[in-house]
């Protein structure tokens, strides 16, 4: 399935019942040089659009939201210690977690490539 985007400005790639997800380039690009990331915990349960994360810049905090109603199975442990990491490749080796699907219809609340970036300009 094709990368999908949320209007948090996260994004997911989903196979099966699983969805990684990260934040978006635009995203790490507002908050500058990231500091510190706070992860959520395997094994923690969120509801869609619950704070899951929190991302420190040299800017501000920033939340982050639960793209889809589900269960943490995996976290990057990378960015404990490299956080900026996300600052390097927001959308590769930056990602933050995984989690189970635990409603795929809400899959289709997010948007495509191209219609976040058209989301995106809208916003500027």
């Amino acid at each position: 399935m094709a990368r999908q985007y949320s209007r948090e400005h996260e994004w997911l790639d989903v196979e099966g019942d699983v969805a990684l997800v990260g934040i978006t380039e635009f995203a790490q690009e507002q908050l500058g040089d990231i500091v510190f990331i706070d992860l959520p915990e395997v094994g923690d349960e969120f509801d869609k659009g619950d704070d899951i994360a929190v991302v420190e810049s040299v800017k501000a905090a920033s939340d982050v939201y639960a793209p889809l109603t589900g269960e943490v199975i995996e976290v990057n442990d990378l960015l404990a210690d490299e956080p900026a990491t996300v600052n390097a490749s927001a959308e590769e080796d930056g990602w933050f977690f995984k989690m189970s699907i635990a409603d795929k219809s809400e899959l289709d609340e997010l948007m495509t490539a191209d219609e976040y970036k058209a989301f995106v300009e809208s916003e500027s």
